[in-house]
């Protein structure tokens, strides 16, 4: 059945209020317009993002939406003016796209591109239904900005890839936008996202600390100097590191969701040079 002209009815996870549990509904997904493409979803994964949004009264306003910002697939078809990807090709989504022309683009690095029209392409029982973070990856189908997917090698795996679109590049950016060649680095929490921001760091000593050792061997493959475990020590972390790099380091950046844990960042900060980064 050739679809690359028709709407494609299909399912997704649907938050209709805040808190409410997400809902399997048959959607209606429109073609792709100027600029757009369609994406048959291969992958996604539930981020921490998506978990603390669905309770939160600020995303009444988009209610229905389909949740889910980190996945990647298969591209389906494509609209008009569309050169980067064609249909079949492998692609992750990004979260935060940028054209690098528009005003939104050249003066501030944290909005997103609406769709080409700046509404959406998908409908549930003839309501328009939103995509968290322009993306909506809980579902089978998807419609995005073009500059939203980038080309994944024809060989590479879409389920191992997938990190690659929000984890990976959340903790990697982190880095590079960050830390200085030389400087000195502890890294706070050590799962997906902390290990990519040591692969994105280039201090000349990072520390590593989590209280998950086995962790340890894998922060040491991707880049780690040190690994510590802050319940083997006898003073605080913060004290810790304050002595061990001579007043503290020069770049903080935690992985960690706890608000108690920004209090220990800044204590393990260098006080001239108080950086602490959310990754």
């Amino acid at each position: 059945l050739h679809l690359l002209s028709q709407v494609i009815r299909c399912k997704a996870a649907v938050l209709w209020k805040p808190g409410a549990p997400l809902v399997i509904e048959e959607i209606e997904v429109a073609p792709p317009k100027a600029k757009e493409v369609r994406i048959k979803i291969v992958a996604t994964e539930s981020c921490g993002t998506d978990i603390k949004s669905v309770d939160t009264e600020y995303f009444s306003q988009f209610y229905p939406i389909i949740m889910g910002h980190e996945g990647n697939g298969i591209v389906e078809s494509v609209g008009e003016d569309v050169s980067a990807v064609r249909t079949g090709d492998k692609v992750i989504m990004l979260c935060v796209p940028q054209c690098g022309e528009c005003g939104t683009c050249l003066n501030s690095k944290n909005k997103t591109h609406l769709t080409s029209e700046g509404t959406g392409r998908i409908t549930c029982n003839g309501k328009l239904v939103r995509q968290y973070g322009t993306l909506g990856t809980l579902s089978e189908y998807t419609v995005l900005r073009d500059i939203s997917v980038a080309k994944v090698d024809e060989g590479d795996s879409l389920e191992k890839a997938c990190i690659i679109s929000c984890g990976f590049a959340t903790g990697y950016g982190a880095a590079i936008n960050s830390v200085t060649p030389g400087s000195t680095c502890a890294v706070f929490g050590l799962g997906g996202v902390g290990l990519s921001v040591i692969i994105g760091c280039k201090a000349a000593r990072i520390i590593s600390v989590d209280i998950n050792k086995d962790k340890f061997a894998k922060a040491r493959m991707v880049g780690a100097t040190h690994c510590v475990d802050p319940r083997d020590l006898e003073k605080p972390i913060e004290e810790f590191l304050f002595d061990m790099l001579n007043g503290g380091a020069d770049f903080c950046l935690k992985s960690l969701e706890t608000q108690k844990q920004w209090y220990v960042i800044i204590g393990s900060e260098n006080y001239q040079y108080i950086t602490p980064v959310d990754a």
